[in-house]
């Protein structure tokens, strides 16, 4: 596996190592304990979740609060999605700015989202399936959602008309209203 630093610390491409042939391929996508090493900590994940969007659908920016908080490591099964990772650590340096990344099944890369990070993805395919690790159980109690198209993030999303969740419409706060960490 390879791991790629991106211009907000703590966040990570990963990139595996694919054997193909005539037959197909083969790639590990995960190895705990190569993963721990090259991130600088343990991250113990304990569920798995995937999804299938259409073209356009944008599922984000969603985190959750305090020690409910989750760590991610996402990946796209199949079709193509552009992954956002926004900092919300306010001790941070990278405090309020993003990571962009194209998540696709021909590319195989795979994005790890730290603790204190809202994410979101938006499908640019026909369809996507999504699917990603987390490290602490989805808690409705502690969730929290920011705009998508918050001006103060200025998130370059690649379709113009994003189809969002009625909860993302109806309950997503400003980056200045969010609470952070």
């Amino acid at each position: 596996m390879n791991f790629i630093p991106t211009t907000i610390p703590d966040v990570w491409i990963l990139e595996p190592r694919v054997f193909g042939d005539a037959r197909g391929y083969f790639m590990e996508t995960y190895r705990k304990a190569e993963f721990d090493a090259a991130i600088g900590h343990a991250v113990d994940f304990i569920q798995d979740n995937q999804s299938r969007s259409s073209r356009g659908v944008l599922r984000g920016l969603h985190y959750q609060r305090g020690d409910k908080s989750q760590a991610k490591l996402v990946r796209v099964l199949s079709g193509c999605v552009v992954d956002v990772a926004v900092d919300l650590r306010q001790d941070s340096p990278t405090f309020g700015q993003h990571v962009a990344v194209e998540l696709s099944a021909d590319n195989k890369r795979q994005l790890f989202i730290p603790r204190g990070f809202a994410h979101g993805f938006q499908v640019i395919s026909e369809t996507a399936e999504f699917a990603y690790k987390v490290d602490n159980i989805y808690a409705p109690e502690a969730e929290c959602s920011i705009r998508y198209n918050d001006p103060t993030l200025a998130i370059a999303w690649p379709v113009a008309e994003a189809c969002l969740s009625e909860k993302d419409l109806l309950r997503a706060v400003s980056f200045e209203d969010a609470e952070k960490f």
